[in-house]
């Protein structure tokens, strides 16, 4: 893969529109493992998606334009999967599987459409819903953040001249291998890409997938973007998110089915792939929830993903449930995703080391960590906390509460209805930067 010349390329856009989003599978691999279970077993089940900037500080309406942020979204809509692609999705393995994905499911597939949206705004934030089938609305999330990342980032640049730009990326180039340079000493360590939704930009994340395989060797695993995934050669990383048990929940007639919802989700997981895929995500109502709740089989997955409580508190929480089952925790898997940077990475690491395997997907300080690196302060450079998350499912509200409650979502009446249901032990509220 050649490498780009990122700040000529950006001191040189003068086309009218230069596309952000270049094919649908820029896009997270669990994306598209979620939407084959999606399309197979809810298949009439509708789902509002709606954008959330949890960086109240940062005005998004105030400073991306919106005809080009229509533009970009216009834009999306109008892709479809190339015939490369659907070759490359039909024959390649993944997680040592050949054929993971259906041939009728890659049939639908092949005419898929990005569904339309509504654009709106109000006291500076943008308001941008997506409505219709879940198996049409949830293939919008990640283009969506990845458009608005990168329309911030194009608007923060515009001002800088060629050679200010090639400084502000010489800096961040050499920021980035900074941590390469440390994540080498650490031994065994498993490193992989999962920046797509909060990236600087395409070219700057493809880069810095590029700079990880030169820099770590075998220790990085791959990527979530499957489109750098296919076009590197890499492994494409991903199970699953927190949209399957927020659906199901709000799908449930009574309390006890709405406890027991996070667990179909995995029963339904289990149907469809199983075997290397067998990763829980515990904290869509609570980690303390989930294991109090958790049936014995799920002792038997393969590890969890905790994704909200600090790195260290809900991995320890985790091992102890597991002793607490009779399993070994050294012969599990603990993978790190939530708001890494090379010290949370470090910490971890020497922490666990021995006692449990580990893999770290690295996000947003991967992919959009520019603080200090323009010649000028530029606040409109750091990475803002942009989501986009259900809203309802078939018309009822849908909630996470999560293990800090700074990242719960939903409507407020049926977050407080969650809490009693599901309670609130062991949540600890801390600040969300990304």
């Amino acid at each position: 893969m050649a490498t780009t010349d990122i700040a000529k390329r950006v001191y040189d856009h003068t086309w009218k529109l230069d596309p952000i989003v270049r094919s649908l599978l820029d896009t997270d691999f669990y994306k598209l493992l979620m939407l084959q279970m999606i399309w197979s077993l809810y298949p009439r089940v509708d789902a509002t998606f709606t954008l959330i900037n949890r960086t109240k500080s940062v005005r998004l309406a105030e400073e991306i334009d919106e005809g080009e942020l229509r533009a970009q979204l216009d834009y999306a809509r109008t892709l479809r999967f190339s015939k490369k692609e659907m070759i490359w999705l039909a024959g390649n393995s993944f997680y040592g599987r050949d054929q993971i994905f259906d041939p009728e499911f890659l049939a639908w597939l092949n005419d898929f459409q990005l569904p339309e949206y509504e654009l709106s705004h109000e006291d500076g934030q943008y308001r941008l819903d997506f409505h219709g089938r879940w198996a049409m609305t949830t293939m919008w999330e990640i283009p969506a953040l990845a458009i608005i990342n990168e329309l911030r980032s194009r608007a923060a640049l515009k001002s800088l001249g060629q050679f200010a730009l090639d400084v502000t990326y010489a800096r961040a180039k050499a920021k980035m291998w900074d941590k390469v340079e440390r994540l080498k000493k650490l031994p065994d360590i498993r490193i992989s890409d999962f920046g797509t939704r909060r990236r600087h930009s395409f070219l700057w994340q493809r880069w810095c997938v590029e700079a990880l395989k030169e820099g770590i060797g075998e220790a990085f695993t791959g990527t979530s973007n499957v489109k750098l995934a296919m076009d590197g050669d890499l492994e494409a990383l991903g199970t699953n998110a927190h949209e399957l048990p927020m659906v199901l929940t709000a799908l449930a007639d009574t309390e006890a089915q709405m406890i027991q919802a996070p667990y179909k989700v995995l029963q339904d997981w289990n149907t469809l792939y199983g075997g290397n895929l067998l990763i829980v995500l515990p904290d869509a109502y609570g980690t303390a929830s989930f294991l109090r709740n958790a049936p014995d089989w799920v002792a038997d997955w393969t590890g969890f993903r905790p994704d909200s409580a600090p790195p260290i508190e809900g991995g320890e929480r985790i091992i102890e449930w597991w002793k607490s089952k009779g399993r070994d925790p050294r012969e599990k898997l603990l993978i790190f995703s939530d708001g890494l940077d090379v010290d949370t990475i470090e910490k971890t690491y020497r922490h666990f080391e021995g006692r449990v395997r580990m893999a770290f997907g690295w996000g947003t300080n991967l992919t959009n960590d520019f603080d200090d690196c323009a010649p000028l302060p530029n606040e409109r450079l750091k990475a803002i906390s942009l989501v986009c998350k259900v809203a309802d499912a078939n018309g009822r509200p849908a909630v996470k509460l999560s293990d800090n409650p700074n990242k719960a979502t939903g409507d407020p009446e049926a977050i407080a209805r969650y809490l009693r249901i599901f309670g609130s032990e062991e949540r600890v509220s801390q600040p969300v930067l990304v």
